[in-house]
């Protein structure tokens, strides 16, 4: 007789024990299917994104009815309607990309890696951005409004003590007195990245794949109102200050949903024209609406249904923004370059610093009376060469590359590689923490 070897019972609960995990895991992972190995064309799209925000946060220094942390002598409200043509879709587009890029990440890697890539890549960054970078915007804000007579050092000392009563006019973002400020959106990337896992289930079965492609097939004018109509819902029942965050996840879903479904991408690229064309339309009907209602009527004047059909057009310019973009971006920027991956690396840096560089020279600039064009054409080109400076120092800067989001260059040891993520766990430990509890607060006041 031939003698069968014995089974090890731990190796055999051992398979058991995987065969579970990975039907338990499976839910989790995106279909791979016509999954392209590289979207050149996003990337791109991601780099101009970042840069117009920086445009537009320059623009917002200078524009008359929107409110800012400080403003120049030299004001106005046509720059309004020109900045409106992307104001709608400037931020959808980047949660849309973050959707996207989200898909292709859980396509490679475990659920694990994933929470820790996303936690130490945006939770360091902010964590520095809070307590170095952000901290001049708020001592120009406060010197600005005449609430605060000391010097910047001095500001310092009382900005990190809790007890101070110099910032009681000013709120709290994490810690008392302590702000994201535009760092808003890292914090609620590495919010809506979590709680993306928590969707996944949902968004990777099989009825939402047919939901989805139901919608794909539809005329493009029904396939637009049907997916403006949750932004719409938004819009109407949210409070204003905190739409952005429902809004946010809701066009990170959309980004996860098309991800590389072919039929989505096929008809887009079809329709370029027509979405120009809507883009024109819906931008002079919502011009006409900001004129001549928003702007210059008293909001308890305006009847409910203007209210209504007007914020519907701003809903819909949201969708055909991000339409447009990425239409675009897949026709005429889906090509490799050099300079790609020195613009990919330079985007979490440029943002990080630019709106500090612009609040603290737009503020210094104001002062001496340089006209209308002068002012804001420095001011572009100082905050362009600040935020170019910043990043060569820091992508030579082992520490700052980790500081900004960015990878290391070099390579270490197995320990050396294990005492950096532990270094950095118990850094962000606190921040993830205390944005957790404040993600749990701000649920229950929408709810």
């Amino acid at each position: 007789m031939i003698a069968l070897p014995k089974l090890n019972g731990k190796i055999i609960m051992t398979i058991i024990n995987e065969k579970i995990f990975k039907r338990m895991t499976a839910c989790f992972i995106p279909d791979k299917s016509n999954m392209p190995s590289r979207r050149y064309d996003l990337d791109w799209l991601r780099i101009l994104a970042f840069g117009l925000l920086i445009l537009f946060h320059t623009g917002m220094f200078y524009v008359e009815n929107w409110g800012w942390h400080v403003k120049s002598h030299y004001q106005s409200q046509f720059l309004e309607n020109i900045m409106l043509i992307v104001e709608p879709w400037r931020m959808a587009v980047l949660w849309v990309i973050s959707g996207i890029s989200i898909r292709f990440i859980l396509a490679k890697v475990s659920l694990k890696r994933f929470i820790a890539m996303r936690s130490y890549r945006l939770l360091l960054p902010l964590l520095f951005g809070i307590l170095v970078v952000v901290p001049p915007q708020l001592y120009v804000e406060m010197s600005h409004n005449g609430d605060l007579n000391m010097n910047y050092w001095q500001f310092l000392y009382a900005f990190f003590i809790e007890s101070s009563d110099v910032f009681i006019k000013y709120p709290a973002g994490i810690w008392p007195h302590i702000d994201v400020n535009h760092l808003w959106f890292i914090r609620s990337l590495w919010q809506f990245s979590l709680l993306l896992l928590l969707f996944l289930p949902i968004l990777n079965s099989a009825w939402i794949k047919q939901v989805t492609y139901w919608i794909f097939k539809q005329h493009g004018v029904i396939a637009i109102v049907l997916v403006t109509l949750p932004i719409f819902a938004i819009q109407i029942l949210w409070d204003n200050e905190t739409t952005r965050y429902p809004l946010g996840f809701t066009f990170m879903i959309y980004g996860y949903l098309i991800g590389w479904e072919m039929n989505f991408w096929q008809r887009l690229e079809k329709n370029l024209t027509p979405l120009c064309i809507s883009m024109a339309v819906c931008y002079c009907a919502f011009i006409y609406f900001y004129n001549v209602y928003w702007v210059n009527t008293n909001p308890d004047e305006i009847s409910d249904l203007i209210k209504l059909i007007g914020m519907y057009i701003y809903s819909t310019l949201r969708i055909i923004g991000v339409l447009m973009a990425l239409t675009f971006a897949m026709k005429f920027l889906n090509k490799k370059s050099k300079k790609l991956s020195y613009l990919n690396d330079a985007v979490y840096p440029f943002y990080i610093l630019h709106q500090t560089i612009i609040v603290v020279a737009g503020y210094q600039l104001s002062s001496y009376n340089l006209g209308p064009f002068w002012e804001p054409f420095l001011l572009i080109i100082i905050t362009i060469m600040g935020c170019l400076s910043g990043y060569e120092i820091i992508r030579r800067s082992v520490l700052l590359r980790a500081f900004f989001g960015l990878k290391s260059k070099k390579k270490y040891s197995p320990k050396v590689v294990q005492l950096g993520y532990i270094t950095a766990g118990l850094l962000i430990m606190p921040l993830a923490w205390k944005v957790l509890n404040w993600s749990v607060e701000l649920v229950s006041t929408l709810i």
